[in-house]
């Protein structure tokens, strides 16, 4: 069996970060690893308290997972500050930990800042050039840039210029952006790919980021190239969102137990 380690923040409610990465993990048949970085008290409501934990005691967790389960494929999540940010790219490149997601988890669903405003251009210099992916949705994607995204063409733009900070590739993510279709962009360093499923009026997005990153590292875990990775994840998200059973009294999460 694959094994995967998600490296990202506790959501209370249980529709993203380390809970939905590993409900992902299991449905796409991979072992799920975590080092927890940070404890969330939310809801599909908001989010009402976020908790750091010890540099050291997340740098530990990697270690451990990484000396007896060594994973074939690796996700980071919410990292909250400028330190955990440094522990981890200093664990992935000491452990050399590939292939990396980089999930740049700026701010919830509900618009709570779940990293701190000095750690973006940490983010940005430390651990993006580490990435073998990462997956900025628009607002990620404007705020590393410094502007603002409103079109499929500056999707692609964007794309090419977040690769030129190191990734190997960068998905950008235009779920936000409007119209029919809900379209992502990949540049897989060589080539444009275009994803687009048909866009699902509704409130239960929750976790949709986390979920469908940890999608596509269960899959690089399991040895697919990257293109058809992202491809399996983008189809499998609109179908999870589709079947999103309505919890909660805000943005409920969707369903991971979905084929």
């Amino acid at each position: 069996m694959r094994k995967a380690l998600t490296i990202a923040g506790s959501d209370a409610g249980g529709g993203a970060g380390i809970q939905a990465d590993l409900k992902t993990f299991q449905r796409f048949g991979v072992f799920g690893t975590s080092a927890l970085t940070l404890i969330t008290a939310q809801n599909t409501i908001g989010v009402q308290g976020v908790h750091p934990l010890p540099v050291e005691v997340i740098r530990q967790q990697i270690d451990s997972v990484v000396a007896d389960l060594r994973p074939d494929a690796v996700k980071t999540g919410a990292l909250g500050s400028v330190a955990i940010i440094e522990a981890v790219a200093e664990a992935v490149r000491r452990h050399d930990l590939a292939p990396l997601v980089v999930d740049p988890v700026m701010i919830s669903k509900h618009g709570d800042l779940l990293l701190a405003p000095d750690a973006a251009e940490a983010l940005a210099h430390v651990l993006l050039p580490l990435a073998t992916l990462i997956t900025p949705n628009l607002h990620e994607a404007s705020a590393l840039l410094g502007g603002t995204i409103t079109s499929e063409a500056e999707m692609r733009e964007a794309a090419r210029a977040l690769a030129s900070r190191g990734p190997r590739a960068v998905l950008v993510k235009g779920g936000n952006l409007g119209g029919a279709e809900a379209v992502d962009v990949l540049w897989d360093g060589a080539e444009l790919h275009r994803f687009a499923t048909p866009y699902v009026e509704t409130r239960n997005t929750h976790g949709t980021g986390c979920t469908y990153s940890a999608a596509i590292t269960a899959r690089l875990a399991a040895g697919v190239p990257l293109r058809e990775a992202v491809g399996n994840a983008k189809a499998w998200i609109h179908r999870a969102i589709t079947a999103a059973p309505g919890l909660g009294a805000g943005r409920g999460p969707v369903d991971h137990r979905v084929e």
